[in-house]
């Protein structure tokens, strides 16, 4: 969003976004020493660096701010509110501005110490206490307009309550806010139809849509900080009969991924499964493959894998549609690519320019189709470690899901290393005993866990693949080898009291 250039005055912003009066001074010199003390004291670095914003003097109560020309209003407004004054924006040289950040941060000792006492504060605190201390936050809703406090109180609450997605649905003669809770829409807010035109134009201005085009659907993105903790944003608005809806889904970076063999247990993996697992994607070729419907964790167990194994000698690339977290804000080496039919690429394309990049493991989001699907094989008979998700019932099923693309049977028996079916199911609450309060919303249902069915590629398998053999035949070769099906994963969990029969039932139906 460009900054006006009108003539500067005063006043304080009163909503991100709304034009912000500045004077164009780039021909001036910045100046180290009129950085405000507090200035450096409440704005963090990082911030600073990122939005090319600095405090350049307080006068008659009005804080003095360099800003780029491409620095977002919505932060400007941020630190206004953050240092409680008026703020008056004033456009210098992008480069001087960063130039300046670095040398008056990384010399300030009072600042650095002030960064690190409120940096052990917030590592250990959780969402609830940031939340009962947003007005010490940049996010603070303090001197926000009513609709982004309405708005910016609905995510923070989703976060609180660990939703994945935030739907605002508008009806006839109200908007629903529904949050999905472990897997689950529930309806937690009904909004006056009135503010429904107002919530989503505030929501399409975070993800940097247009907001005066309705008639069409829009994709956006943004990313939001609760302290140091990055959450990001994926936005999505759909034009109805009654108005736009707007669907926000947050991402968690890191919330969502494991980094130890722990870590997966903690995904719900039993050891041995684990296990058996880590040795197949600890391999320096083959095919692995996940499956299960949409939201059934493929992901997050493929990003923890990656995460898992990667290491300073091993060239890790993906391809993905879209890229649902950015892995090398958790200190992986990695290079992600997307999926972009406009411009021509498709997993297939990318994959190809992937392996002319001497990779070690490439991820591809999704087989779709036979001419992913062959390229992935090939990749993998060719030296490299290949993980990718099929949508299928259960384990069994995805080598008939293979064959079914047209994909020869002796080059999926020659590829295939592991598949890894998995589902999400919901656990009682401990806290209510499953009766239902008001933590869980009433459904005596809180955090979910993985159920698993691994099958590893043996001898005996490859060659039933070879020969084409049942898909009932497989299923019963991998149960004779130590499978677990999903279903059985289900009945111990209900047999431990950490789930319900309607629940696991519900979740595994249609599962070998």
């Amino acid at each position: 969003m460009s900054v006006a250039r009108v003539p500067a005055t005063d006043r304080a912003v009163d909503a991100p976004g709304e034009g912000v009066a500045t004077v164009d001074a780039r021909s001036s010199e910045l100046r180290p020493d009129k950085v405000g003390h507090e200035f450096l004291a409440l704005v963090p670095r990082d911030f600073a660096r990122a939005h090319l914003i600095l405090s350049q003097g307080r006068a008659d109560g009005v804080e003095q701010l360099a800003i780029a020309e491409s620095t977002d209003p919505a932060a400007i407004f941020n630190v206004g509110v953050r240092l409680a004054v008026k703020v008056h924006p004033v456009i210098a040289d992008a480069e001087a501005i960063a130039r300046l950040i670095d040398e008056v941060y990384g010399r300030s000792a009072e600042a650095d110490g002030a960064a690190g006492d409120e940096n052990d504060q917030y590592d250990t605190a959780d969402i609830d206490r940031l939340l009962a201390e947003a007005d010490r936050d940049l996010l603070s809703t303090q001197g926000k307009g009513p609709v982004v406090k309405l708005v910016d109180a609905l995510l923070f609450e989703a976060l609180g309550r660990r939703a994945s997605d935030v739907h605002f649905q508008p009806l006839d003669d109200r908007t629903l806010v529904r949050y999905r809770l472990d897997g689950v829409l529930h309806t937690v807010r009904e909004l006056p139809r009135k503010i429904t035109s107002a919530v989503v134009s505030r929501i399409k201005v975070m993800g940097r849509m247009d907001i005066a085009e309705r008639r069409i659907p829009q994709d956006g993105r943004a990313t939001v900080r609760i302290a140091h903790r990055a959450i990001d944003l994926r936005i999505s608005t759909l034009p109805t009969s009654y108005g736009e809806r707007a669907v926000v889904r947050l991402l968690d970076n890191a919330h969502q991924l494991c980094e130890s063999f722990r870590g997966f247990e903690k995904l719900g993996m039993p050891p041995e499964v684990a296990e058996r697992y880590l040795d197949r994607a600890g391999r320096t070729n083959g095919i692995i493959l996940v499956t299960g419907p949409t939201g059934s964790g493929k992901t997050t167990t493929l990003y923890s894998t990656l995460r898992r194994t990667g290491s300073s000698e091993v060239n890790i690339m993906t391809i993905e549609d879209p890229i649902e977290y950015e892995l090398s804000t958790v200190g992986l080496a990695i290079s992600q690519s997307q999926v972009n039919t406009k411009k021509g690429i498709t997993f297939a394309t990318g994959l190809r320019h992937i392996l002319r990049q001497d990779p070690d493991v490439v991820m591809v989001g999704e087989v779709r189709d036979a001419e992913t699907a062959r390229m992935a094989i090939q990749a993998s008979l060719t030296g490299h470690l290949v993980f990718s998700t099929l949508h299928t019932n259960d384990a069994a099923s995805a080598v008939t899901r293979l064959i079914d693309l047209g994909i020869e049977p002796y080059l999926v028996s020659a590829s295939l290393s592991a598949v890894l079916a998995q589902r999400l199911v919901r656990l009682i609450h401990a806290d209510c005993d499953g009766d239902g309060c008001d933590e869980c919303l009433g459904t005596g249902f809180l955090g979910r866990t993985g159920l698993f069915e691994l099958m590893t590629i043996d001898e005996s398998i490859r060659e039933l693949i070879s020969s084409r053999a049942s898909l009932a035949i497989l299923r019963a070769a991998a149960k004779a080898g130590g499978l677990r099906t999903l279903r059985e994963e289900g009945e111990r969990l209900v047999t431990a009291g950490r789930t319900t029969q309607a629940e696991a039932k519900r979740v595994v139906e249609g599962a070998g």
